[in-house]
């Protein structure tokens, strides 16, 4: 892991680089999908997953049976965070609302949730039962009437036990056994089995990525996630022994993963990259974490905790971790983070499954301009407008008035009609 002593220097990111190849590939599938429903799904599925399907959606057995494979503390732990993350996203509702003018105007707003929800919860290098829980959990809370799940089969048709359970102790009852470009686009567009929906959220590859890109604006989308990435900013108290595991934490995610730290202790940068190649030896998924470690991976050692927090603003992480003295000093500093992560015991990974908050974060450097999934990304709203007859001839000709400066007649013509019929 490269030590830079630069401070100058801006933080380096994977770019998920939309190649033609890969585009004109997306395109494609969608096409097939849009044209032929059901039976490109079968195709595709046999041909990009090797998997022969005898149907789409995942049976009542199937469910019974997943909790046959799995222990009961790991159904119970998904309780417990089923919990804390309903708990939290509870307090994000919003109320509809309406204001009286004492002329006897209404005016208000509604609140309604979206009809359908589609989440795709990835289902290539390892399964994600916690996927399902961000991303159903808000669209439940906010009062979608329908949600429908996708996630890719493994190699013999089946969906990872742990999704299931937790996708059936949400009370999702749409699940399909497909992933990947094809799922988007039937999510999308329809299928003769799989129903349109308003929305797609929940992160995937780069086909997933760049097909929730393509169908934007026939549906809606979260975003467009980017591989995954934490920066930690330490001090000279810092623990290397876990701010190593938290960058770990990440890189094991997937070989285009981000792990950075920024900080003030020479000593500290030397002892994390240490910690880190002893760590990666007995770790399952060394591969992915060496490769991600290698390739992005960074210390940055800087003067002084300002120099960190500017630049973590410049950077926008989706995790920050602030492993430092006292950091709660820096919160007000910080504009730009997905997810904040404060003190010691705060590890990333507690955000991921448990603590409530959502793990759906934006991706590089999006954090400046957007927000973790939550209930508004389940929600519309309505503007309400009762006018009343006394507002109407007391403000008509200053509305007139700002219709013809545009040119628009025919507006001021709707506001004038009215107010000489009295």
């Amino acid at each position: 892991m490269k030590i830079i002593r630069d401070s100058q220097v801006n933080l380096e990111r994977t770019i998920l680089d939309e190649h033609d190849e890969q585009y004109d590939a997306v395109k494609g599938i969608l096409k097939q999908v849009k044209d032929n429903g059901d039976r490109a799904l079968y195709a595709l599925t046999e041909r990009l997953d090797g998997v022969k399907l005898p149907d789409l959606l995942v049976s009542k057995s199937e469910i019974i049976e997943a909790y046959g494979t799995v222990e009961n503390s790991f159904v119970n732990a998904i309780k417990q965070a089923t919990a804390n993350i309903r708990s939290f996203h509870e307090k994000q509702k919003r109320q509809s609302w309406m204001d009286t003018s004492p002329n006897g105007t209404i005016l208000g707003q509604l609140v309604r949730p979206i009809s359908k929800a589609g989440i795709y919860v990835p289902g290539g290098r390892a399964a994600y039962p916690s996927s399902v829980l961000m991303n159903g959990i808000p669209a439940l809370v906010a009062g979608v009437e329908q949600i429908v799940m996708v996630t890719p089969p493994d190699k013999h048709g089946m969906v990872n036990p742990g999704v299931l359970i937790a996708a059936n102790e949400l009370g999702i009852k749409q699940i399909y056994k497909i992933g990947g470009a094809q799922a988007v686009g039937a999510l999308a567009y329809g299928t003769e089995t799989i129903p349109k929906v308003d929305k797609i959220t929940g992160p995937g590859n780069i086909y997933v990525a760049l097909a929730k890109k393509e169908v934007y604006g026939l549906v809606d989308i979260d975003s467009v996630a980017g591989p995954s990435e934490i920066l930690v900013i330490a001090d000279e108290t810092a623990n290397p022994q876990l701010a190593a595991a938290d960058l770990i934490s990440q890189a094991e995610h997937d070989p285009l993963s981000t792990a950075t730290m920024i900080t003030t202790s020479d000593q500290i940068a030397k002892q994390v990259r240490t910690e880190v190649t002893r760590q990666l030896q007995n770790l399952p998924r060394r591969e992915i974490a060496e490769a991600s470690i290698e390739n992005n991976g960074a210390i940055y050692v800087v003067p002084d905790l300002d120099t960190a927090v500017q630049m973590t603003n410049d950077y926008a992480p989706e995790h920050l971790e602030l492993l430092v003295k006292e950091p709660f000093e820096l919160i007000g500093k910080i504009k730009n983070a997905g997810a904040i992560f404060v003190g010691e015991n705060s590890t990333e990974a507690i955000g991921d499954y448990f603590a409530g908050p959502n793990h759906i974060l934006p991706t590089g450097g999006t954090a400046k301009f957007s927000s973790p999934l939550g209930v508004d990304d389940f929600i519309k709203k309505s503007s309400l407008i009762s006018y009343s007859k006394a507002d109407l001839d007391k403000n008509a000709e200053s509305i007139a008035t700002l219709a013809q400066f545009e040119q628009l007649q025919g507006h001021a013509n709707a506001v004038i009609f009215r107010k000489q019929r009295s």
